[in-house]
């Protein structure tokens, strides 16, 4: 059986699993206990508003598929603290089962909670090593393969992310069908609010409202296709709205995708800038960047062509006072 092939049976394997079961009364207390490692969420949890949790929560893995965390409107982490991208307030990663294969989550919902720092959702790579990532880009089946080991199906619901540093919500490479719904993300990030890495798709950012006071544009569609942006009120204060580029080269991983067939309709944008307003731009790289020549030698993606390639959008929006 080929790799790929082993892939896609992992991932259909995965979604026939049982759903999570309930947490019981020892996983909750757990979870709620005041500590500082994380802990590992692989069941459905159903918190009251007073119960608060400090630690950081990771779902990882198949045998996490399934899992919940509903919060009754309580926290999670812990306020003004600063968030590290390696180590965030809740991480979604698949996990390393050998050189080859990847063991992913899916059909891992969030709701109901008021979160200090940094969601971040991942697949290969999720361990800190690029080395994978470049070598599947160098492959012609590279997209198949990212999202057949990244996360998939999963729901953020109802929620308020807070960032203290780094992206609020990073949806990572080759992760697909992220639901982020009836939200609000808010804080200081030094990047973006929301970022939709290379050969991610079919993600939801839906009927949100997004006020995170960042330091470049509020939404980043990098490489990622087929994405619906729509109905969410942007607060900008002077800052852009939404870009799409594909990020050619960056640690030598070629971007197979373009960031195409993306709806983003309905949204409100308020606070633009008077002179340069750039709510939603389209092809915002072009290769401009000094790392587009590290993935240079291939036939495909952003080492045959530097540029993002952004087509076939549906691009519609409103000002707002």
């Amino acid at each position: 059986m080929s790799i790929l092939a082993t892939f896609l049976l992992l991932s259909a394997e995965a979604w026939s699993m049982p759903a999570a079961r309930p947490c019981d009364a020892q996983d909750i207390a757990a979870l709620t206990a005041e500590a500082d490692t994380p802990y590992l969420l692989a069941c459905r949890a159903a918190l009251t508003p007073d119960q608060t949790i400090v630690r950081p929560v990771r779902i990882i893995g198949a045998e996490a598929s399934g899992a919940q965390l509903d919060c009754g409107g309580g926290t999670v982490g812990r306020p003004e603290v600063p968030v590290a991208a390696s180590a965030p307030t809740i991480a979604i990663w698949s996990r390393r089962i050998d050189a080859a294969l990847w063991s992913r989550p899916t059909d891992v919902r969030i709701r109901n909670c008021r979160i200090n720092g940094a969601v971040r959702v991942w697949g290969m790579g999720a361990d800190g090593r690029y080395d994978d990532l470049r070598a599947s880009s160098r492959t012609r089946d590279h997209t198949d393969r990212l999202q057949a080991t990244a996360p998939s199906h999963v729901t953020l619901e109802n929620v308020t992310i807070r960032a203290a540093g780094t992206i609020p919500l990073y949806v990572g490479p080759g992760v697909t069908r992220l639901s982020l719904l009836g939200s609000i993300l808010e804080g200081d990030s030094v990047s973006t609010a929301i970022y939709l890495d290379a050969e991610s798709a079919d993600n939801r950012i839906e009927d949100n409202l997004l006020r995170t006071r960042t330091q470049r544009e509020m939404i980043a569609i990098d490489g990622s296709t087929r994405n619906r942006i729509i109905g969410n009120r942007f607060e900008l204060g002077g800052r852009p709205g939404v870009f799409l580029y594909r990020n050619c080269g960056e640690r030598g991983v070629i971007r197979h995708q373009t960031p195409s067939y993306n709806t983003i309709t309905d949204n409100l944008f308020s606070g633009a800038a008077r002179l340069r307003p750039r709510l939603v731009v389209q092809n915002a790289r072009e290769g401009r960047r000094s790392y587009c020549g590290d993935d240079k030698g291939y036939p495909w993606g952003s080492s045959a062509d530097d540029r993002d390639g952004a087509s076939h959008n549906i691009v519609r929006y409103s000002f707002g006072n």
